[in-house]
């Protein structure tokens, strides 16, 4: 949560960009190499004022730059930003296996527990 006033988090921007199917394939086709406007564009049915804002959240939130030479904007990707979001989400599987790992200790002590008190 962010205090009123404060700055969101660079993974919260991150976040936000991965929570949209559109953007997660711009992504994904990004990760092959940098694509311009108008290549990024064509899987998409949706006008082109609204695939450049996702364009924009990416570059907003890091995950992307773009370059521009004369009338042509390219994007690529830019994977420090996504070393965010996959560092908060590997700590948030060691949490939980260690939780899990505790859970599944203490059902194997209840369950001897049990095996010793029947008759």
């Amino acid at each position: 949560m962010v205090a009123a006033g404060a700055a969101p988090a660079p993974i919260d921007s991150v976040f936000r960009a991965l929570a949209d199917p559109t953007r997660r394939r711009v992504l994904e086709r990004l990760s092959r190499s940098p694509a311009s406007v108008s290549e990024l564009a064509a899987p998409f049915d949706m006008a082109l004022p609204s695939f450049v804002e996702h364009l924009g959240i990416l570059e907003r939130s890091g995950l992307v730059r773009s370059q521009k030479k004369g009338r042509v904007r390219t994007y690529q990707l830019a994977p420090r930003r996504l070393r965010l979001a996959e560092d908060w989400l590997a700590r948030q599987r060691d949490l939980w296996e260690r939780r899990l790992d505790q859970l599944d200790d203490y059902l194997m002590h209840l369950h001897g527990k049990q095996g010793k008190d029947a008759p």
